[in-house]
């Protein structure tokens, strides 16, 4: 086979030297090798997912904190199939990994997508028989409530992603993240002891997938060569790379097992989850005391520095200081502890508070500010065309080889369209002569892969406009009938229509806050929902309160979803996965997830009191505490004047934040969310989190240490209390006694 015909307007060049060739070789752009979509994948993930799902339940039901664990994910997929390395019949490839994790991934958040860590608990222990309660759901329609919620934001958020990850090319940093450990575990691109990448030149599609070779090969590789290097690059850059994997892999079995083991040892010494550091009085009166889970410090390594040290000013403001000024003014009589009477209700109105502003502020921001950004640009557009065509000229799109007007648009960079003529079929066949710069005389046959030089995945491995379009209609109708099947006429149908389209309007929000901050910021987007719909139910309905609840379950779903989806299609785009296999694997990993989630919970809730000593459900508080706030139910004596105060407070440092994005000083500027939690968790939680953000401050800051390691640590020890905690689960059942 000849080399592609490059036309005859110009002589072509001489020959290359070999050295010059071999330059050009590394030029071309192929699409990754690999299977996209594999059965072997799909299990895989699921395995991963079943383990971060228990953690996920176990962590969401003490403090309402989860996490999607994508770089976990993808490391022990990895090492799944390393293990396994022999056995296999095809490489495991770096696509196949981002299945790996887009299926972990959509299974490991549906304890929080299904509401299991919060409304659910708040419906079946927290709902007075006013409110038309408590409602306690079966089995099957536990199920049935979470596959309604478990689809509608994976369909609505894939026309989404050609705006925020294709024109506008948002960071999301984790997905980012995510790609590079990818690369590094399977050989493409830098070792963690390498330069850093630069994330504005890593933006199209599959600019991260440097070389087309997997680390993990087939029984019939060599087991000394882990990469099949053509150029037989040094063995010592090979050595480093097995060295990374193998290290990492090592690192999270140990913290896992350390884990793990303090969490058998809670079980019979249950005074470890709470040690009186500051002395019996403050313990015992003042609830100050330290759970030394290495779970909570590898959540606070995650976190970071400048969200725990928040999280620790909302323990001291609400537990230093205003739990004892309303306990010593009357304002909450009751036990400290009581969320009813006591100040550790009262203090939950003042963090309702800030969490609302900094959801309205944050979230209007984001709203507005590209009408902001791009305002001017539109407006002139807009002028141009109506004096040229006037109002036709208005309707009528523009060609994009009219450089003023698309430059305007939405895209700065050169479009698709304008890059060639030619029928997309024939793309594979002419690449572009600007990347491939090969010999035009070389009569070697050309490489069997594809060339691929575009922004976006190829045509057929994009999730097709009549899948979409369909799969939202049915996804849209699925949620509302499994609403109704679940409460019947205690939520009207039109509450149900009004929620599920507003969660779509807030997960728009919610994803685009995700690929500029890394934050989705799922709770105030729920508290917005909660807060829209006291407007429109009236306060006299029977149901207020438990609609209400609803409505902020189906946006937290939706907002969730959607990014969830968007981070690891974030990954996949940078290493030249298939948009399709993500897709179908999230629908997978979430509908096992629904199934698996239910059962879950329904095991902790039979065996464990709810809400009690180990799973005191904060955000199932939050949220009831929500509802009757937004549905006029009244507040504590004075707990409205420090609510209110707080709101304003906030809602000016979420604006200077906002502001302050990029630079040096933003990390100081307290942040609301953190602050809220902090004060509605009680201080045990918030000190180990602030342990770990000042280990993640050494190691990353002052240490100046590459965090992959960090993050490794972090997850063995969240991942083992989480996954033991299945043992002390049947300890429980088995009524064994504690020491």
């Amino acid at each position: 086979m000849m080399a592609p015909d490059r036309g005859s307007v110009e002589d072509p060049p001489p020959p290359y030297p070999p050295e010059a060739e071999e330059e050009a070789e590394r030029d071309v752009k192929y699409l990754p090798e690999g299977r996209h979509f594999t059965l072997r994948g799909v299990a895989a993930g699921l395995l991963v997912g079943l383990i971060i799902c228990f953690s996920n339940m176990y962590f969401g039901l003490q403090t309402g904190w989860i996490s999607m664990m994508t770089m976990p994910s993808s490391l022990l997929g990895f090492g799944i199939f390393k293990a396994l390395s022999r056995h296999l019949s095809f490489p495991f490839s770096p696509v196949e990994n981002v299945l790996v994790q887009s299926v972990a991934g959509g299974m490991a958040i549906m304890p929080l997508g299904c509401g299991f860590v919060g409304v659910i608990p708040a419906m079946e222990y927290l709902l007075k028989p006013s409110e038309q309660g408590p409602i306690h759901l079966s089995m099957w329609k536990l199920i049935i409530w979470s596959l309604g919620l478990c689809y509608f934001g994976v369909v609505f958020a894939v026309p989404l992603r050609r705006q925020v990850i294709i024109r506008e090319q948002l960071k999301f940093p984790s997905g980012f993240s995510t790609a590079v450990l990818i690369g590094v575990l399977h050989g493409k691109g830098h070792t963690q002891n390498g330069p850093a990448l630069d994330t504005s030149k890593a933006a199209t599609f599959g600019s991260l997938a440097l070389e087309n070779r997997p680390l993990v090969l087939t029984e019939t590789a060599n087991d000394e060569e882990d990469v099949a290097d053509p150029a037989d690059e040094s063995s010592e850059i090979e050595t480093e790379k097995k060295y990374s994997w193998s290290s990492n892999i090592r690192l999270l079995l140990i913290t896992f097992g350390i884990s793990g083991f303090y969490t058998l040892c809670t079980y019979f010494f249950p005074i470890l989850r709470n040690l009186p550091i500051f002395g019996t009085v403050a313990a015992d009166t003042w609830l100050w005391t330290l759970n030394p889970s290495l779970a909570y410090v590898g959540q606070g390594i995650i976190m970071g520095p400048s969200t725990t040290i928040h999280m620790l000013l909302g323990a001291i403001v609400g537990w230093g200081i205003l739990s004892p000024l309303a306990k010593y003014r009357g304002w909450a009589p009751g036990s400290i502890d009581d969320w009813e009477s006591g100040s550790k209700g009262w203090i939950v109105w003042t963090s309702l508070a800030i969490m609302l502003a900094d959801a309205v502020v944050s979230l209007s921001y984001i709203a507005f500010k590209p009408l902001v950004t791009h305002g001017p640009s539109f407006v002139a557009t807009f002028k141009r065309r109506f004096q040229h065509g006037g109002f036709k000229g208005l309707l009528v799109r523009q060609r994009n080889d009219y450089i003023a007007v698309r430059a305007s648009e939405d895209d700065s960079r050169p479009s698709i369209a304008t890059r060639s003529s030619v029928d997309a079929d024939n793309v594979p066949n002419l690449p572009s002569p600007g990347v491939e710069r090969r010999n035009p005389f070389d009569s070697q046959p050309a490489e069997s892969q594809r060339v691929w030089d575009e922004d976006d995945a190829p045509p057929e491995q994009l999730v097709g406009s009549k899948t979409v379009s369909i799969g939202l209609v049915l996804s849209v109708l699925f949620c509302i009938a499994s609403i109704h099947i679940t409460f019947g006429d205690l939520v009207p149908l039109y509450a149900t229509v009004i929620a599920v389209f507003m969660a779509m309007i807030l997960s728009i929000m919610g994803v685009r806050a995700l690929g500029e901050t890394d934050l989705n910021p799922v709770s105030g987007i729920s508290k917005l929902a909660q807060l829209f719909f006291a407007l429109i139910i009236p306060q006299s309905h029977k149901s207020s309160v438990l609609i209400n609840l609803v409505a902020g379950a189906v946006s937290e779903a939706g907002a969730l979803q959607a990014g969830d989806l968007m981070q690891d299609l974030k990954t996949g785009h940078l290493l030249g996965a298939s948009p399709k296999a993500q897709f179908w694997g999230q629908i997978i990993g979430a509908t096992v997830g629904a199934f698996v989630s239910a059962l879950i919970y329904r095991l902790y809730t039979a065996v464990y009191e709810v809400p009690g000593d180990l799973f005191q459900v904060p955000t199932g508080f939050v949220w009831i505490f929500t509802a009757r706030l937004v549905t006029g139910k009244g507040l504590p004596y004075m707990a409205r004047e420090f609510a209110i105060g707080g709101a304003v407070i906030f809602a000016a440092f979420t604006a200077l934040r906002a502001k302050a994005i990029g630079k040096s000083w933003h990390a100081y500027i307290p942040g609301g969310i953190a602050v809220a939690v902090g004060m509605y968790n009680v201080p045990s939680f918030t000190l180990a989190r602030t342990i770990g953000g000042l280990l993640n401050w050494y190691w990353r800051i002052y240490l100046r240490r590459e965090d992959t390691p960090l993050i490794v640590l972090a997850s063995g020890f969240i991942l083992g209390e989480g996954f033991l905690s299945i043992v002390n689960l049947l300890l429980q059942s088995s009524q064994v006694p504690h020491l």
